[in-house]
């Protein structure tokens, strides 16, 4: 098992960016949650087998939310991230 922190920066509120990877994570065994930042950036916190959470980083890259991705920054958690499936925060 792997626990990540993943700040996305770019064009990444306002066009669905959430939405579009909460789809995206019901493809792969992981859980987790994203959200909005008051910076601008969307910070996701995710859980899995590495192959998995790999996988859906990979998918995330390879769908059309790339365009609005200007930089991912990642950094391993040493606690599993608490969350019941993958979820959308608004805090």
């Amino acid at each position: 098992m792997i626990s990540l922190q993943v700040f996305y920066e770019g064009s990444v509120q306002g066009v669905g960016f959430r939405w579009s990877v909460r789809h995206i994570a019901t493809g792969f065994d992981i859980t987790g949650w994203i959200r909005n930042l008051a910076d601008g950036r969307v910070e996701m916190q995710i859980n899995g087998e590495e192959s998995e959470v790999r996988g859906f980083l990979d998918a995330i890259m390879q769908s059309e939310l790339a365009a609005h991705i200007r930089k991912q920054t990642e950094t391993k958690l040493e606690k599993p991230v608490s969350a019941r499936g993958f979820e959308i925060r608004h805090d």
